[in-house]
């Protein structure tokens, strides 16, 4: 299950199983190494055993929202340079200002391709290669 030399281990957090496994399946498909979670606990129970390189956060989710959830992991020295992309359904320009706040780096909007999804892995994952 290891990725390619080129892959990043990528965290994805979403409340939807469909958005969850379509996403590993493309982020599969571009050579990444692929952990799931089902919410903001289960993303907190896993980041520090995975470490991530990138880190792609629903907003809308039960218990802990993707706005608590990136400000919590954030707030972890070891994952405060560890990009976040926020998923979300909503377009709105109130969603992205306030991802930016909690410290994600972008917003993709659900239903996302597998170009927009592996785009945002390039461009993010390279600035933290060294992790």
């Amino acid at each position: 299950m290891s990725a390619a030399p080129s892959g990043y281990k990528v965290l994805v957090i979403d409340d939807s199983n469909t958005i969850r496994r379509s996403a590993e399946i493309f982020l599969k498909q571009g050579g990444h190494d692929v952990m799931l979670a089902e919410d903001g606990f289960d993303a907190l129970s896993k980041v520090n055993d995975y470490l991530p390189h990138l880190i792609f956060c629903d907003i809308l989710m039960p218990r802990l929202d993707g706005y608590q959830t990136c400000a919590i992991i954030k707030r972890n020295d070891k994952f405060a340079n560890t990009p976040i992309v926020m998923l979300s359904s909503k377009d709105g320009v109130f969603d992205k200002a306030r991802g930016r706040m909690v410290g994600s780096q972008e917003y993709l909007t659900k239903p996302f391709t597998k170009d927009q999804l592996l785009q945002a892995v390039l461009q993010f994952g390279s600035a933290v290669q060294g992790v």
